[in-house]
């Protein structure tokens, strides 16, 4: 039998999901040893042979953002050194995605400088998740496979729908992501506008849609410390929301997002494993994404179509 030319290996970002990719599809995690020199170098050894294969590397941008954004250049760099045939850099989550624009004067586009430094390394193919703007796919000259994660909420979302569902944007630039998972769940649309008082304060300012009795779902690509979330769900609750559900692609949570979940507001956040997440014994519903990704990667490798990967059970 001819040895299988896939090889996947991952950074220290989230390892766990790396092994649940492989477990999905078959393949073992390609041995690498991924550390750092005492004066905080990151110092990449790839560990079995790769010469003339499809290599894949799986590492979430996510906290620390700078070490694990350099671990995956330097193992893409390592790959192409070892003569690897094509290198595919797998972000589950693509960090610095909300820096991809100038929104004031002498600013940088850091999402667009990310994807230089991905091809300058030698990246051949990104395969990324649920991004920030789907403009980020523009940055690179290199073919990016852009998923979703709604396929697997969805999944779960349909086994507890509710005949009174309001989906609602916590912001304008969710509508679109707002009003496909409305379409999906059979439920109504609304919006909560907001104003951004500093990186961490967020203050809602008014609801479109009609939420009183009714169950919210609020649908976002990211939340860091949970500020919109918790400002959309507490002007819904006063206009008479029931439940208040939170569904959200990628979960980078610290300690002042874990305070304001702990307060109630919300009833459930589900979220999915796209990056590491401590539950603290919360309502957050941790949803894997691994089954996605590793069918992804087969597809990607043997050079098929992934657009089936975009389609919903039932639909």
């Amino acid at each position: 039998m001819r040895e299988s030319r896939l090889k996947i290996f991952s950074g220290n970002s989230n390892k766990a999901l790396a092994e649940d990719i492989c477990r999905s599809i078959g393949v073992p995690l390609g041995q690498a040893t991924v550390t750092s020199f005492p004066d905080g170098e990151t110092f990449v050894k790839i560990d079995e042979n790769i010469r003339g294969h499809d290599v894949f590397i799986i590492q979430s941008t996510c906290p620390p953002t700078n070490q694990h954004l350099m671990e995956l250049l330097i193992m893409i760099d390592a790959a192409r050194r070892a003569s690897a045939n094509r290198i595919t850099a797998v972000m589950p989550f693509y960090g610095y995605a909300r820096q991809d624009r100038k929104d004031q004067p002498r600013v940088p586009i850091t999402a667009k400088l990310v994807a230089n430094l991905l091809v300058s390394a030698g990246a051949n193919r990104i395969l990324t998740m649920d991004l920030h703007s789907q403009q980020i796919q523009g940055f690179f000259d290199i073919p990016v496979d852009h998923l979703y994660a709604s396929p697997v909420f969805f999944d779960y979302l349909s086994k507890t729908r509710t005949e009174n569902l309001v989906v609602c944007s916590p912001d304008i630039g969710g509508m679109k992501m707002a009003a496909a998972y409305a379409d999906l769940l059979g439920g109504s649309l609304g919006m909560v506008a907001k104003r951004r008082k500093s990186a961490t304060t967020v203050e809602a300012i008014s609801v479109v849609g009609e939420v009183d009795g009714c169950d919210i779902l609020l649908v976002d690509d990211i939340t860091e410390t949970a500020g919109t979330l918790v400002a959309a769900a507490t002007m819904l609750r006063e206009r008479g929301g029931r439940r208040i559900r939170a569904a959200v692609s990628h979960c980078i949570l610290n300690e002042i997002a874990y305070e304001r979940i702990r307060g109630g507001i919300i009833d459930e956040l589900i979220t999915t494993n796209s990056v590491p997440i401590d539950t603290k014994g919360l309502p957050v519903t941790v949803l894997s994404v691994a089954r996605l990704l590793g069918q992804a990667i087969e597809r990607i490798n043997t050079n098929e179509s992934i657009t089936s990967l975009f389609r919903i059970k039932g639909f």
